[in-house]
């Protein structure tokens, strides 16, 4: 029978091998160049940022963001926008909007989560000096990044 330390020895060394397959896999998704988006078939916007996707709904739009999300965005946020857990689950992003009764109120939640997500892929996510979402801001132009909030509108994990 097996020492207690030998088996204290065995499960430490599972660990720190799960550990360094884990921090491998994690390393693999951390250096991501992001890539320019062809929005010419689309409406320009403009250089002033809207506070709200003036995309919602519109087929070319869905397209466009299809394609720029898979670029850019599904090496961290998953295939179809569904995580495997190494950044946010994007059909969730306005989970709390849909549960809201009030017309008025869901609105205003849809327009904020449409801010926080630009704002978010603009300047990208720093936490302590670590970066965990690069910044996108002169990479994807306003019409990219509407474009892939009108696309991950149609992957809602709850419909409005």
């Amino acid at each position: 029978m097996p020492s207690i330390r030998s088996r204290y020895r065995f499960l430490l060394n599972a660990a720190l091998l799960a550990a360094a397959a884990f921090h491998g896999s994690a390393w693999a998704h951390g250096d991501v160049t992001p890539q320019a988006v062809d929005t010419s078939s689309l409406p320009k916007l403009g250089d002033d940022w809207r506070g709200e996707n003036p995309f919602r709904k519109n087929e070319a739009a869905i397209k466009v963001g299809s394609s720029a999300y898979n670029q850019n965005c599904a090496r961290c946020h998953g295939l179809e926008a569904i995580s495997g857990g190494i950044a946010p689950d994007l059909r969730k992003l306005d989970n709390e909007c849909a549960t809201l009764k009030d017309d008025r109120k869901k609105a205003a939640c849809v327009k904020d989560i449409d801010d926080y997500f630009a704002g978010s892929v603009r300047r990208g996510k720093v936490r302590n000096g670590a970066v965990y979402m690069p910044p996108f801001e002169g990479i994807l132009n306003q019409e990219a990044v509407w474009s892939i909030k009108a696309y991950l509108e149609t992957r809602r994990e709850k419909p409005l």
